[in-house]
Order: structure tokens, then sequence, then C-alpha cells
């Protein structure tokens, strides 16, 4: 069943709900009111014997009869003799007023019957009026309410199906939207139906979804294109040793020594490449939790592992600087920025790490970077015009790139005075 066709039967249920409801209290109260009205008017006459014949009996009433407090029927009076009852001689023999009221076929022909006693054991008064006409009322009035019940069901349906109408048609150009995004991969398409309802936000909602899937899938073909391309150099130099390999009993010890130094090279670089495009990648700084990480650490951390694989000096100065961040995540982007640091800054000279104010710098005095380059330092694969005969996939600095603003940050790039680099990433409190 659609969503609409239940929308619309509920419509008509609740409708049919509430007729029925305000028919039976409506229909309750008018025949209360009805009998009530009666029963005042019967209570109101007088029980008088009709000795001259004349037929007046009881005022008011139809019929009429007296009891004693046995129960014996005295006398009656008017058209119908009215039934008896062990009710009524209950009440006749009361010692306490009683006032009773029903409504009973006499002779197929609907009464209101009010029995009336003083108390103390005097007896009862009867008297009763042709209930037909009422009743006929109250069946007009049921079928008049049930009809009215019936009919305004119906207008809800029809109401409930133009409101789910309405309602659904947004849900339905969405739904298409989705089934055409999976059935065709597409995810430049927009979806229709935004607003500031529920279903707006949801199609704002989805939008906004496609909009980061079609950037993610951009950004991934872009890298898998990038990737490749490197690729290709290390594997057509390994693709070339490698044939020279081949002929390996013929080569001089010295060309044999530079064949296995240019494979060991290419090999290490093809990892780190292949890590580095793993690491962009697999997404792992967004699936560490986040906690609270003292950068003076984090940079003493680093600095001890420089020390130990580059056998460079690297020095420390920190403040107490405390970030909410993911510190694997951190810490591979300062790594990488300290491994820039050592790989491209052939002086020798002490690499500086700095810490203060949520920001990590480190300086070397490597080449520095120009100016106009310095926009596209941080970009998948970029390597500056200085660099690119030195090691290294160019991956490195965008890794520290998408850190910092995975983190809230940014990375930045700029001179050192004296010359060489300062590298940072600027973290928020």
């Amino acid at each position: 069943m659609s969503l609409r066709t239940r929308l619309a039967l509920s419509f008509a249920a609740i409708a049919t709900l509430v007729a029925a409801l305000m028919g039976v209290l409506g229909y309750t109260a008018t025949k209360n009111q009805l009998e009530r009205e009666v029963d005042q008017s019967l209570l109101s006459q007088r029980f008088r014997p009709d000795r001259d014949g004349d037929g007046d009996g009881p005022q008011g009433a139809d019929a009429g009869v007296l009891l004693s407090a046995t129960g014996t029927v005295l006398r009656t009076e008017g058209s119908v003799q009215l039934p008896v009852t062990d009710a009524d001689r209950a009440a006749a023999a009361s010692q306490v007023s009683v006032v009773d009221a029903r409504t009973q076929n006499v002779n197929g022909t609907p009464y209101r019957i009010v029995t009336a006693s003083p108390g103390g054991a005097q007896g009862a008064v009867m008297l009763g009026r042709d209930w037909s006409e009422s009743a006929s009322v109250l069946r007009n009035l049921a079928l008049i309410l049930t009809v009215s019940a019936a009919a305004l069901a119906l207008l809800a349906a029809i109401a409930g199906w133009a409101l789910a109408a309405r309602i659904t048609r947004r849900l339905t150009r969405l739904t298409d939207t989705a089934e055409q995004v999976s059935a065709t991969g597409q995810l430049d398409v927009e979806v229709p139906g935004v607003g500031n309802d529920e279903v707006g936000r949801l199609a704002s909602a989805f939008n906004a979804m496609l909009g980061r899937l079609a950037r993610s899938q951009e950004q991934q073909q872009r890298l898998v294109q990038d990737a490749g391309h490197e690729l290709r150099t290390p594997l057509t130099s390994l693709r070339t040793n490698i044939s020279l390999l081949e002929r390996f009993e013929e080569l001089s010890p010295e060309v044999r020594s530079r064949v296995l130094a240019d494979l060991r090279g290419e090999s290490r670089e093809l990892s780190g490449l292949v890590n580095e495009v793993l690491a962009l990648a697999g997404g792992g700084p967004d699936e560490e939790e986040l906690a609270p990480v003292r950068l003076a650490d984090l940079a003493e951390a680093i600095a001890v592992r420089a020390r130990r694989r580059t056998g460079r000096e690297v020095t420390v100065t920190a403040d107490d600087s405390v970030v909410q961040g993911r510190r694997q995540g951190l810490e591979r982007a300062v790594w990488n920025l300290v491994d820039n640091a050592a790989k491209f800054d052939p002086s020798g000279a002490p690499i500086e790490v700095r810490v203060q104010r949520n920001t990590i710098e480190v300086l070397d005095r490597g080449p520095g970077v120009p100016a106009d380059e310095a926009g596209q330092i941080f970009d998948r694969f970029y390597r500056p015009v200085a660099s690119r005969s030195l090691p290294g996939s160019g991956l490195g600095l965008s890794i520290v790139k998408d850190v910092a603003q995975a983190h809230g940050g940014r990375a930045y790039v700029q001179p050192r005075e004296g010359g060489g680099s300062v590298f940072g990433i600027a973290l928020p409190a």
C-alpha cells in the first residue's frame, strides 16, 4: 500500500471516529433532553378521576394508573392500560419518595412512563404519554448523523488523498532521483523539492550528500590518475634495470653496483609513493578519535625519531599548547615536514621545530620555495622545479594539508630569514 493511500485512509478513519463520537454525543444529549422534558411535563400533572366521563383523566397525559401501597391497581384512566411492573409495585410500597421513568411499548406503541411515589407506603401514580413522535425524531436524527458521518469520512478521504498527493509528490521525485543515481551512478543531478519543511530538509541533505560524494569521487579519480602518472617513472626505471640484470654476467662490477643501487632507490621511492597514496585514499585521520594532544610532546617524539633515522640534529622549542586532535594524523603531518626538511636541506644545519600558540612550525635552511610556487606546494604530486631531481613523491605536503584541514586548521609555507623555509600547521585552540 502506498504512502498516499495510507495517509488518505488515516484521514478518513480519524474523520469517521470524530464524526461518530460527535454523533453519539449529539444523539444521546438530544434523547436525554427529550426524555427529561417529557418526564418533567408528566410529573407536573395532577391525577384526577374522570367522574363526568369526558375523558380528561390525568391532565397532560395519555394514560394514568393509581396504585395502592400493596401495588393493587385502584384506578386507571386514559386510552390505554399502562403495564404495572414489579418496580412500580416496589415504588408504591416504598417508605421514601421514588421517581422512576422508562420507555416501554404498550400495544405496539412506545410510551414514556413515569412512576412517582411520595413515600411512606402511600402508593404511587403512573403517568404515560405516547412516545411515537419523539422516537421518530430520534430515528431521523440518527439517520442524519449517520449520513453526515459517512459524508464527512468521504470528504476527509478525498482531502487526505489530495493532501497526501501534495506531500508525497516531492518524496516521489526524491525517490526517482535516488533510483536514477543508483542505476546510473551519476552524482551531478539536482534533487528537487528543497524547502524549509522536513521534505525540503531531506532534499537539501541529499543534495549536500551527492555534492560531497561527487567531490570525493572526483578527488579519488584525480588521485588515481596522478598516482598512475607518478608511478610510471619508477616502474619504467625498474623495467630498464631488470632488463639490464638479464645480462648480469656481461656487466662490469661498477655497472652492477650502480644497477642494484638504482633498484634499491627506485623500490624505496615506489614503496613510499604507494604508502602515501594509501594514506591519502584511506581517510586515516578521520578514523581516529579526537583527544587532547600536547603539541610539545608530539614535537619531541618526532624529533627523537628524526635524529635516529636521519642523523640530523633536531631542536624543539615549545610552549604548553594543547589542541583537540587525532594524534596519529598530526604525527604523520609533522613527520612529513621534518622529513622534507632533512631531505631538501643539504646544509647539515640543525632542523628547528617550534611550537607556539597552537601552531607547529618546522624551519630549515633548504633552497626555499619561490613565491610563485607557494600556492601549489601543498597540491598532490606537485614538486618545485628546484627539487624535481631529488627523490620524493610529491604527496608528503598534500598529506600535511589534508591533516590540517581535517582538524579545522591550515597548512602554510613562508620564507625564512637568512634563507630556507618555514612550514607550519596552524590549529584551532
